[in-house]
């Protein structure tokens, strides 16, 4: 990094594009977190980095205070809060003055008003956007997830919080560690708090039960971020056999009103293990699908909000979708809420939990209690004919259920009608058929008919029925049995077929939000079809020059080739998505042939993005360049021509020159060479103003010093008044920028705007800024040119002046001096702006925030 002229000029790339985030993380307070925060500011200090102190609030600890000696620090804003006056992190300040690293306590903290984040952390997301590293502190409570354990333990609620996901993508998170009986004792010291708090604090969370378990959950949370340190590190050093085994905990939610305390459950659990927590949705027609996208949207934001991740996949079977996903992701532990049905309910089909903990093997199942639990009975219809996937208990009611009716009637089959007996034997038919299936309930009612005709139509037991109107009741039992087993199919089948229609919309509702909202909607859209149907890889290929090339994917390995994938779905004749894992059913192509048809929008909407942003490149790029030429060729070849004339004139043997002739030629020569200078000097600073390499060091300053020095290498014959009281405030600015800023507009003003009168620079205060007004009477601009005027090479003809608004005049320059200054301003954290000067001519205002002090 070099300084020239008060313009700090950064080499390309030193300049990260985001900051990088160190958090000193604490268990309680007056572990040491600000105090090591200011030792690691000097040792930065001390290797040449620009540290400045954004925020430090020391609670009047005298040694951390004592730290803060030696280094730079932006004064705060203060801001009023509850009829008091609090100091608060100036953030437009701190952006202005943009350090290397700047120093921010307290991330959790509640902005008081006028500030514009309600968040401190939000303020650092703003630092760490504009290239700035920002060091800070956090205490172990006030991280999100991390509220309702905490306010167990401490008995109070922690308003100030921060998302976990803040803290996670930390470059560096450092404990700060000390035993619970030794801050007790820095505590009773006086080294914390003052004398009169010491007391208080010491029976509150100061208590050595509280800080052995605040420190517990800090060395917990720290461990974990060792963790994704450890997973970074192997996946960029392509390292795949395992190191060692990892905590991880999957909690399926149904959707339903217990969702919400599953995740919070399983979040406490995941922390006392210092697992990773994974939220688990199967998309299915019932069971643990019956949420709607409301409520899912619901969940998933509350799990990010805890510090886990939100996975769908799609099953029929809920406990082996479950399973097979706990393996996937390498689980050891699986959180399941207890069963909603009824006991009644859990007769027939013992649901989704036992089922689970039967194939879990060596995966911990947690069975989560909560309100809902055994809050209802759902009966079951069957999902297909002839009962495929009921369990062997439709079979089981299918004997049963005619053999009881068989031995409740035979004792009173004298006194009975038959058509009494068909009525039982039907209703044990439609039982069998809702609970069952069509499959038992058909046999059902065959085994019916036969036990009917056998034991209850005489002449019994026999298959001869001697009565008319007894063979009508036989056959019309018989007939209604059919026809309620269709009913019941029939119903059975629609209604697996609206399941799954459910799930393809939200699938395809989901795709669709991908490629319209994501930025990288490709790459997104194909994680989530691998993730959704439980495949091992899925790749998009395109065949260009006769080979098929990998365009996009996830997972491994990669498919290269359609013939070598399990599943393969063509797009166009050049465009295929592959699958692989398993194969699927051809039920899944649906879906699947619109997945591929979106990743075929994505890519398409991809290339167009980029070729259009590669168009705008071009097209910025030939407008800069084809202005560059028109207006410095002219500026460049008339000083250059002027030169040469001059100096071939002195050169002249044949030509006599007086004294005066000479000093005329040789001050042409001088001002031609100014004019030069002046163009290569905003030319480097339009470059530098492109690329942000310019870095103002602000500091308390005089509107009146820097416009003397400005003026002072004007022509003599320049006609400038300048009327700048001494004793206004003083202005937070770059002096080198804001000379350079003063000298191109009042340049500006000469050249074009000292028409009938002198150039005046005034100066006032107003509303926590200074502005100077530099106010020519000269023609002005024309209608529409103030927008204009601060673009870079744009030279605005004056009204009469000829051409419209926008053309190029002859006036000397590149048009650069005003978009320069403007450049320049806006890097101090100021404005500048034009205006019509009353009367005829223009007004450019140069506003900057007020420091402190007035000017000497």
């Amino acid at each position: 990094m070099r300084d020239t002229g008060g313009v700090t000029e950064e080499q390309p790339g030193r300049r990260p594009a985001r900051g990088e985030l160190r958090i000193y993380l604490g268990a309680a307070p007056g572990v040491g977190k600000t105090y090591a925060m200011l030792g690691e500011a000097h040792r930065r200090a001390e290797r040449g980095t620009d540290v400045v102190v954004g925020f430090v609030e020391t609670y009047g600890r005298a040694r951390t205070a004592a730290l803060l000696d030696g280094l730079e620090t932006v004064p705060p804003r203060i801001a009023e809060l509850d009829g008091a006056e609090v100091p608060e992190m100036d953030l437009d300040a701190v952006l202005a003055r943009r350090p290397d690293v700047v120093l921010v306590d307290e991330l959790a903290h509640a902005n008081a008003p006028g500030g514009r984040h309600e968040r401190r952390w939000q303020d650092v997301e703003d630092l760490l956007a504009a290239g700035i590293t920002v060091l800070t502190t956090v205490n172990v409570q006030h991280l999100q997830s991390l509220g309702d354990v905490v306010e167990r333990i401490v008995g109070v609620r922690q308003d100030e919080t921060v998302p976990d996901e803040v803290v996670r993508r930390a470059e560096q998170v450092e404990l700060v560690d000390i035993t619970p009986e030794a801050l007790r004792r820095r505590l009773a010291h006086g080294n914390v708090y003052p004398a009169e708090r010491i007391d208080a604090e010491l029976g509150t969370v100061f208590r050595l039960g509280t800080l052995t378990a605040l420190r517990e959950l800090a060395l917990l949370w720290v461990a974990d971020q060792v963790d994704v340190a450890l997973q970074r590190y192997r996946a960029e050093e392509d390292i795949t056999d395992p190191w060692e085994a990892r905590e991880r905990v999957v909690v399926a939610i149904t959707g339903g009103p217990e969702s919400e305390t599953l995740i919070r459950r399983a979040r406490r659990i995941a922390n006392r293990a210092g697992a990773e927590l994974l939220v688990l949705h199967v998309l299915r027609g019932t069971g643990l699908s019956a949420a709607g996208p409301t409520s899912l949207g619901h969940y998933r934001k509350l799990a990010e909000g805890v510090g886990a991740t939100f996975h769908t996949v799609v099953g029929d079977d809920v406990p082996t979708a479950l399973l097979e996903f706990a393996r996937g992701a390498n689980a050891t532990q699986l959180v399941l809420g207890t069963s909603r049905r009824s006991r009644l309910a859990r007769l027939f089909d013992e649901g989704i939990g036992a089922t689970v903990v039967q194939g879990s093997g060596p995966i911990d199942v947690h069975m989560v209690t909560h309100d809902e639990a055994g809050g209802r009975w759902r009966a079951k219809l069957g999902r297909g004919p002839f009962g495929s996937g009921r369990h062997l208990t439709g079979w089981a009611l299918a004997l049963l259920g005619p053999a009881l009716v068989t031995v409740l009637a035979l004792p009173v089959r004298s006194a009975t009608d038959l058509s009494a007996e068909a009525l039982s034997y039907l209703l044990a038919v439609v039982v069998v058929a809702l609970l069952g299936g069509a499959g038992p309930a058909l046999a059902s009612a065959l085994l019916s008919a036969a036990l009917l005709c056998l034991l209850f139509a005489p002449p019994y037991p026999s298959f001869a029925v001697s009565s008319a109107r007894d063979l009508v009741t036989v056959v019309a039992m018989l007939a209604v049995s059919f026809a309620v087993v269709l009913v019941v199919d029939q119903a059975a089948r629609r209604s697996a077929r609206a399941a799954r229609a459910r799930t393809e919309a939200s699938l395809l509702a989901s795709y669709a939000r991908i490629v319209l909202a994501d930025p990288a909607p490709l790459e997104h859209l194909l994680a989530k079809v691998r993730e959704n149907f439980g495949l091992t890889s899925v790749s998009l290929l395109e065949r260009r020059d006769g080979a098929w090339h990998r365009v996009a994917g996830s997972g491994g390995p990669p498919c290269t080739d359609p013939d070598e994938a399990d599943a393969d779905v063509p797009v166009t004749a050049d465009v295929h998505l592959t699958l692989r894992g398993r194969s699927l059913p051809a039920a899944d192509r649906g879906v699947l042939e619109t997945a591929a048809g979106q990743a075929l929008l994505a890519l398409r909407q991809q290339r167009m993005a980029a070729a259009t942003a590669e168009a705008e490149r071009k097209a910025e790029a030939t407008e800069l360049r084809t202005a560059l030429l028109s207006a410095v060729g002219h500026d460049l070849r008339t000083p250059l021509t002027s030169i040469k004339a001059s100096i071939g004139s002195l050169r002249a043997p044949d030509l006599r020159l007086s004294e005066e002739d000479t000093a005329e030629l040789l001050e042409a020569i001088e001002i031609s060479v100014d004019r030069l200078a002046g163009l290569v000097d905003n030319l480097l600073d339009s470059s530098r103003l492109a690329t942000g390499a310019v870095r103002p060091h602000l500091h308390p300053v005089g509107y009146d010093e820097v416009v003397a020095r400005a003026l002072s290498n004007l022509d003599g014959s320049a006609s400038v008044v300048v009327d700048v009281d001494e004793r206004l405030p003083l202005v937070q600015a770059d002096p080198g920028l804001l000379e350079r800023v003063v000298a191109n507009v009042v340049d500006n003003a000469l050249r074009h705007g000292a028409g009938d009168g002198p150039v005046a620079v005034r100066a006032s205060a107003h509303s926590g800024s200074v502005e100077l007004r530099v106010v020519d009477h000269g023609p002005g601009l024309p209608k529409g040119g103030a927008e204009l005027a601060f673009a870079p090479f744009q030279r605005l003809t004056r009204p009469g002046g000829g051409p419209a608004a926008g053309d190029r005049d002859t006036t000397p320059g590149v048009g650069l001096g005003l978009s320069v200054a403007k450049g320049f301003t806006e890097a101090m954290g100021g404005g500048i702006r034009a205006e019509d000067t009353p009367g005829g001519g223009l007004t450019v205002v140069i506003s900057l925030p007020a420091g402190r002090g007035v000017s000497a």
